[in-house]
């Protein structure tokens, strides 16, 4: 049965880990206050994730599934995953990923000038069509990569997601994402997956390709949940923006394995290759990419826009307004 973590904050500002089993019921999960505390034990006993905190909720109950119940409508939730310093969670993603996720970027950045010709987004999209699912042992074909920031850059859910004033766009992008603790050997550990908003300034990526990497440096958002064990090979879910209380846009989106041009396995590869992501101790929240975007149904988003995304097995959705961050003027001093 799915099971995931939650992590709460209750109303003395106390912090706590919840156990949500299938039917929805969550149980407070004792003697530890985080995700990453939960983690660490599990890795030191051995253990997975989920059998770490069923025997945390055994051993205090003194017997098996039983522990003190919560209603999360009473407390905070916070984001499933966080660090003490923000500088070791990392925030990077893969694009183009996804059967069919080719064409809202491609129309993106199609050339002006030859409508027929094949761009840089389709060549990439058709090279982990045809090698983004290697066998066993291979190496498949790099996916595109990008970085939003550190920990600083996670969105508590609920809370607004503050766009840039430079920014030309605030959009949404419905994901899957990957939650990894680094272990004291370099070895990535996946803890879980996190259903996702990766925020995303459109108009400035399809002023220029070149410009990705801006649009990308954007706050993120997960829901509360941290999803243990496997993914099914099919997720469906929907994703919409709610503007003064009605639905001004909605559509279906798919992912999981039976909906991607690359494996999980042959992202995480290419992300973890890097000795930099293989620091003991760090967290990474890795987006896996989408093929649903509004941006590409012409839709343009307004601060106080609300982003709502839900799929199942996940049992609560990402939602987060558009919220403004202040202008600032920044200017380097000498010294």
């Amino acid at each position: 049965m799915a099971k995931s973590l939650i992590q709460f904050r209750d109303a003395v500002g106390t912090r706590g880990v919840a156990l949500l089993d299938d039917e929805g019921s969550a149980h407070v999960v004792p003697g530890v206050a985080t995700t990453l505390e939960l983690a660490l034990r599990a890795l030191a006993a051995g253990q997975s994730l989920a059998a770490a905190a069923e025997r945390a909720l055994a051993d205090a109950a003194g017997q098996a599934g039983v522990g003190e119940a919560i209603d999360l409508a009473s407390v905070t939730l916070l984001a499933p995953i966080d660090h003490p310093d923000t500088a070791h969670l990392l925030l990077t993603g893969t694009g183009l990923t996804h059967l069919g996720s080719a064409e809202g970027r491609d129309k993106m950045h199609r050339a002006i000038n030859d409508a027929a010709q094949q761009t840089d987004s389709m060549k990439m999209f058709l090279m982990g069509v045809e090698g983004g699912q290697p066998t066993d042992g291979q190496v498949g074909a790099q996916p595109e990569w990008f970085y939003k920031g550190d920990g600083m850059s996670l969105i508590a859910p609920g809370a607004p997601l503050p766009s840039p004033d430079f920014a030309l766009d605030a959009g949404e992008e419905p994901e899957l994402a990957g939650i990894y603790l680094i272990d004291q050997d370099g070895t990535p550990v996946r803890l879980g997956y996190a259903l996702a908003n990766e925020f995303s300034d459109h108009v400035t990526e399809c002023g220029n390709y070149l410009w990705l990497a801006h649009s990308k440096l954007r706050p993120a958002a997960l829901g509360p949940e941290l999803l243990l064990g496997d993914l099914p090979e099919h997720v469906e879910g929907t994703s919409r923006i709610v503007r003064d209380g009605e639905t001004i846009w909605e559509k279906p989106f798919l992912s999981g394995a039976a909906n991607m041009s690359h494996s999980f396995a042959n992202l995480e590869h290419h992300h973890f290759k890097y000795a930099g992501f293989r620091r003991p101790g760090d967290v990474h929240v890795h987006f896996f990419g989408t093929a649903t975007l509004s941006f590409s149904d012409e839709v343009r988003t307004r601060q106080g826009d609300v982003f709502e995304i839900e799929a199942a097995p996940f049992r609560l959705p990402v939602r987060n307004p558009i919220g403004a961050a202040p202008a600032l003027a920044v200017t380097v001093r000498v010294i």
